[in-house]
């Protein structure tokens, strides 16, 4: 895991909130929500209460997914690593049960109590694959049986093409042997972000025993790519690319080459 002093400098300085109030923040917001309700109407047609619906959000950042659950009515509790991005999300004064906490120990949660758990940050920043499954296995032991881990992951291809092509980088990366021959990133904590392909996933569910893929996602698709030029649509025609998005999310010749990736399991 990177280091808990870069990760609070780099979140002191990022501002989370602007960037999925941002236009292709906006589409992988939009994205997400629209998956978390298709998993909360789950519950609702078992005759669960909306105020009995338990939804954890581990790396909950400054509660851009929690506090809005929490204003719907559900029983929502937060983790947060920062401690900014946690003093953020107190001060909305949400109804959300919000705490400093570490993916990789929720030893002060109850077992086998949420009905959707959230895990949209912590595998950005565990570099290692057995902390991957670490947090991985803490969000299954809180969930209820049957119910549903949402996991968000950045993709390799978003770095490869963003940082070293786009950014002109590349020279420098192979210099530094950053790359596998077959354009993989070799991370280190000090680039803060873990970059994976869909296998890479695929392999750490196939070591976490008790789970099952409902589905897997692109959340936002081509939009970080696009960013200047979602920015010049008009309202109205950035609502048809928030639908064309939700159209084509599940597709699996797009997913690995968006931003991000949702991986929807079901606890077993």
């Amino acid at each position: 895991m990177a280091a808990m002093t870069e990760i609070e400098a780099y979140y002191n300085k990022f501002n989370e909130e602007k960037r999925l109030d941002s236009r292709h923040g906006r589409v992988e917001f939009n994205t997400s929500m629209k998956y978390i309700h298709d998993y909360i109407n789950e519950c609702r047609y078992r005759g669960i209460a909306d105020s009995n619906i338990h939804i954890l959000d581990i790396g909950a950042g400054t509660g851009r997914y929690s506090v809005p659950l929490a204003d719907e009515g559900y029983d929502v509790t937060a983790v947060e690593l920062v401690k900014h991005n946690l003093g953020i999300l107190k001060a909305k004064k949400s109804s959300v049960n919000a705490r400093q906490g570490n993916a990789l120990n929720l030893s002060k949660l109850p077992e086998n109590f949420y009905d959707v758990t959230l895990l949209f940050g912590p595998m950005y920043h565990l570099f290692d694959e057995n902390d991957k499954l670490k947090a991985l296995n803490e969000a299954k032991r809180v969930t209820k049986k049957g119910g549903v881990i949402l996991v968000a992951y950045v993709m390799n291809e978003y770095g490869v093409i963003t940082y070293a092509f786009k950014e002109r980088n590349i020279l420098d990366v192979m210099k530094d042997k950053r790359l596998t021959d077959d354009f993989h990133t070799i991370n280190s904590t000090k680039d803060l972000y873990d970059y994976v392909r869909i296998e890479d996933i695929d392999r750490l569910n196939s070591r976490c025993e008790g789970i099952e893929r409902i589905k897997i996602l692109s959340p936002d698709g081509a939009a970080n790519y696009m960013r200047p030029f979602l920015n010049k649509l008009s309202e109205e025609e950035f609502t048809y690319f928030l639908d064309y998005q939700l159209a084509i999310c599940e597709r699996a010749d797009l997913i690995g080459a968006g931003a991000h990736t949702v991986d929807i399991l079901r606890v077993k």
